[in-house]
C-alpha cells in the first residue's frame, strides 16, 4: 500500500474522526483538507473519497454545499462526524486493518513523520 492509497486515506480520516468523537474534542477542519496534516492528495481524489464516505454512510455532517468544481470548503468540515457504520468499518474491515498496519510500519521506519 502507498501513503495515498484509498484505504490508507480512509483509515486516517475515520480514525481521526473516531478519536475526536471519543475524546469530545472539536474537529480541526485543516486536518481533513486535501493538503492538510493527515495527508497530501489532489483535490479531485479528495472530493471522491469524502463523497464516498458520506454516500456509504461512514460519515455525517458534511454539508452538501460545494463550490467551484465540487470542492468542499474547510468550514464545512466542523460538523463532520463518524457514524456507527464508520466505526464498524474502522474496526472490522480487513483493508482498514492493512492500512493501519502499513501506517504503523511507516512510523517505525520513519519515526519523525
Amino acid at each position: 500500500m502507498a501513503r495515498d492509497d484509498y484505504y490508507v486515506i480512509v483509515y486516517k480520516i475515520l480514525a481521526y474522526l473516531y478519536i475526536k468523537l471519543k475524546t469530545g474534542e472539536e474537529i480541526e477542519p485543516e486536518m481533513l483538507m486535501y493538503d492538510g496534516s493527515l495527508f497530501q492528495i489532489n483535490r479531485k481524489y479528495w472530493v471522491y473519497i469524502f463523497e464516498n464516505l458520506f454516500n456509504d454512510g461512514y460519515i455525517t455532517g458534511l454539508s452538501n454545499i460545494r463550490v467551484g468544481e465540487g470542492y468542499y470548503l474547510k468550514e464545512q468540515f466542523s460538523g463532520c462526524q463518524i457514524t456507527p457504520k464508520g466505526i464498524e468499518y474502522l474496526c472490522e474491515n480487513s483493508l482498514a486493518e492493512k492500512a493501519k498496519q502499513f501506517l504503523k510500519d511507516i512510523k517505525e521506519i520513519t519515526p519523525f513523520i
